[in-house]
């Protein structure tokens, strides 16, 4: 296979856990080796011995991983829940490892007189924090309580992502009968009624829900009834029942405040901001809460004037969460003459895909695509692109996985089946996974500009993976806080006239989008930002409350927990409720954002301040391009990202280019 892409035609279900477990045992005995290695310990014996250790176990997890979030089966399911506690104290079998720790420490110790390049002191200091961060330090007593703790949070991990996706399916709202989705788009009509056949239910709709609180339906639906029967069907995810999360989630929380005592930190955030740009929970929270007030200003500004339009209607009744989305969109038209319904023909996905996406990655980077259809797919809705570079080279390749299914995580994220490295060789193998409504057969898919704003956002984590020039795997991942910098950055490309006049056209008659509706899509950009930014807020507020929750503290009572801290950080604004309650929060309790969902408002900061600097440097050109290549997206963590940040912009990010582009704060221009 090309880039050593996986052959999934090959792969069974049945070859994942033996693979696992033989990854395992020959990561430990290369492990091992190093740690017994009775030659003095030198950086290649040692440091870049273990950065070669590994590589079939690092190659099924990748794989098996992105799997189980976007193609699971009770299979996989079965296999993750029976790894997961093999795999958390097969790593503190390595990090807790007193020989190893002691050779490393020797080298860390030495950095400074071996004479190493930049990149291979950074991997120096960067292993010995790790094993640090991981309880090397520990006593003996200690290390075993902490691979206790480990290995609990990590089946409670896996248990948490297992019942929400179970209960997002079973969440599912089934209809009787068409004049129920009254106002919901043709197409989204058509897809209701495919849902329900993939379901066995013959002349019936189903709508399906994504991971968010509020749900897209909401902006369409006249039936007011059916609208709150189907927030409450969201918000109401994992609050009880056989798929409930309430009591994983607390456990995880104090495990994980127990754990953070144990390295030496007064709660988990501390622990996790440490090795992130924030440094402390203090530092994070201030960059909210003092947004806080203008957030939930405009967002009460926006109420009014959806409240001003019920009263109009005398409809008789107060704004409620389950009606923003729909009287959001009725006040866009109202206001802005922006309907959905007429933008979403202008925005096909291949379309976006070919002459919005990947047109921008050429402008700015030179990079051309090719599809492949002979190399084998997960899943028969995955496309694959070879990624060529500008002077000709194959660069990567680039899987897609658009639409949503039942067996897949909600949301949108990016990964590598392959991760590139000089040292082993390998060139990134990347991939997007989104949940867009699939299309009845034969119909096409149409998009909303927010669906469009996340294939340019995920794609910028494509970019950041398959520019990577790093010698040493182990820098490929930069802190939670600078990873969505070149997502968030790259959407600003989705409006950039000439992209959008590229991709923005019609689907039947190719037409482009007329500039009136252009127009209005531009000015309604801030529209509803409010919102927005007070449900964003209130996710990430709510994060931190649950991590900077003591070690001692008790098991909590998600339902009284979660309005007391909304109230304490002023955010508890009963119409715009977090854009996720603890319940079905996946990226707190089942992925790697415990205490680190700010970091997309901390990334933001960073991404509008670059964006201001192309602004401010003749735009969208090779040049700029180039240079935002080379001294960010190819980097990785080989130097301290606000290092590399300060050298590309000139000084350190300022926070008004935000406030701007989210309507918070007047422009100067």
């Amino acid at each position: 296979m090309p880039f050593q892409a996986p052959p999934f035609d090959k792969i069974t279900d049945a070859d994942y856990q033996p693979a696992i477990d033989e990854g395992m045992k020959q990561h430990l005995a290369q492990v091992q080796n190093i740690a017994n290695n009775p030659d003095a310990p030198t950086f290649a014996n040692t440091i870049e011995a273990m950065e070669r250790s590994g590589a079939m176990l690092t190659r099924v997890q990748r794989v098996f991983g992105a799997l189980t979030q976007s193609n699971t089966n009770p299979t996989l399911q079965k296999i993750q829940s029976e790894e997961a506690p093999k795999l958390a104290a097969h790593r503190d079998a390595i990090y807790l490892d007193p020989k190893l720790f002691a050779r490393v420490k020797t080298i860390y110790d030495q950095r400074s007189s071996l004479n190493l390049d930049p990149e291979s002191k950074q991997l120096v200091e960067r292993n010995y924090l790790e094993f640090v961060r991981s309880g090397a330090l520990l006593s003996d007593a200690d290390k075993t309580t902490l691979r206790a703790l480990n290995k609990e949070a990590s089946q409670l991990t896996t248990d948490y992502r297992k019942r929400v996706l179970a209960a997002t399916n079973d969440a599912a709202i089934v209809l009787d009968t068409k004049e129920e989705l009254n106002g919901l788009p043709d197409s989204d009509i058509a897809a209701a009624a495919e849902a329900a056949k993939s379901r066995g239910l013959t002349d019936k709709y189903v709508l399906t829900l994504q991971n968010t609180t509020q749900q897209p339906p909401q902006t369409y639906l006249k039936n007011r009834a059916l609208r709150e029967r189907l927030f409450n069907a969201s918000v109401q995810r994992g609050n009880g029942g056989t798929n409930d999360t309430t009591k994983i989630a607390s456990r995880l929380a104090q495990l994980r405040a127990q754990r953070a005592k144990l390295l030496g930190y007064p709660n988990f955030a501390s622990f996790n901001l440490d090795d992130e740009m924030a440094k402390t929970p203090a530092n994070a929270i201030k960059l909210m809460t003092d947004m806080v007030p203008a957030a939930t200003g405009k967002a009460r500004g926006e109420a009014a004037r959806m409240q001003k339009l019920i009263d109009a209607q005398s409809s008789g009744f107060k704004l409620q969460p389950w009606d923003w989305q729909f009287y959001a969109e009725e006040v866009r038209k109202a206001e802005y003459n922006v309907d959905e319904s007429q933008v979403r023909p202008y925005l096909e996905i291949d379309r976006v895909l070919r002459d919005g996406v990947f047109f921008a990655a050429n402008k700015l980077y030179g990079l051309t695509f090719k599809e492949r259809k002979d190399i084998p797919v997960y899943q028969p809705d995955v496309r694959v692109f070879d990624v060529i570079d500008s002077d000709s080279t194959a660069l990567a390749l680039f899987y897609l996985d658009p639409f949503a299914r039942s067996n897949k995580s909600g949301g949108a994220w990016t990964g590598s089946f392959v991760g590139q490295s000089k040292l082993l060789g390998s060139k990134p193998v990347v991939y997007n996974v989104e949940n867009f409504t699939k299309p009845a057969p034969g119909q096409p898919a149409l998009l909303s500009f927010s669906d469009v704003t996340t294939m340019f956002h995920e794609f910028g984590h494509a970019l950041h993976a398959m520019f990577s020039t790093i010698k040493y795997p182990s820098l490929g991942s930069t802190p939670r806080d600078f990873v969505e910098f070149p997502s968030q950055f790259n959407e600003h490309w989705a409006l950039e006239p000439s992209v959008f006049a590229n991709y923005a056209k019609h689907y039947k008659t190719g037409e482009p989008m007329p500039q009136s509706l252009v127009d209005k899509i531009k000015k309604s950009r801030t529209f509803n930002q409010g919102f927005a930014t007070t449900e964003y807020l209130g996710a990430a507020l709510l994060d931190m409350a649950w991590h900077t929750l003591p070690p001692d503290a008790l098991l909590q009572d998600v339902n009284a927990f979660e309005p007391e801290a909304l109230t304490r950080f002023q955010i508890n604004m009963p119409e715009v409720p977090p854009r996720y309650h603890t319940t079905y929060f996946s990226h707190i309790w089942g992925s790697g954002y415990a205490a680190g969902y700010y970091a997309y408002l901390w990334s933001e900061v960073l991404d509008d301040d670059a964006y201001y600097w192309f602004r401010e440097h003749g735009g969208m050109t090779r040049a700029n391009g180039q240079r935002f290549r080379e001294m960010i997206l190819s980097r990785g963590r080989t130097e301290d990202p606000a290092v590399m940040f300060r050298a590309f912009r000139g000084r350190d990010p300022i926070v008004e280019p935000l406030l701007i582009e989210r309507g918070l704060k007047p422009s100067q221009q």
